[in-house]
């Protein structure tokens, strides 16, 4: 038996047990990317939020550079640049999910 939540419920459960792991924002991005992968796949998820922080972060896309081997930076770009292209080292490896002002919400790997 599953109980379907909605984002404010979500958020709550977040703020309950991991509250620093996500911003408001990045929360309501991560709901949305796990319903739409519900939908596609059929497969209902259990919330965990403790699961959810292990599969799932919100970093600055700095934090993320240097945590990557592969993700690659030119050190003349502008910090708009280097976002754009963290953001792309991760779509390129299939984990993207999206992101906030400044901060990048993707599944860790």
């Amino acid at each position: 038996m599953k109980e379907t939540i909605n984002l404010h419920q979500f958020r709550e459960g977040f703020r309950q047990v991991r509250p620093n792991n996500f911003s408001y924002e990045g929360l309501q991005i991560l709901f949305e990317y796990l319903e739409q992968f519900e939908d596609d796949t059929g497969d209902e998820l259990e919330f965990d939020v403790i699961a959810f922080c292990c599969d799932f972060a919100e970093d600055d896309w700095q934090s993320i550079a240097a945590n990557y081997q592969g993700c690659s930076l030119d050190d003349d770009a502008s910090d708009d640049d280097k976002m754009e292209a963290v953001a792309d080292f991760l779509s390129d490896e299939g984990v993207y999910i999206g992101q906030t002002e400044g901060r990048i919400i993707y599944r860790q790997f």
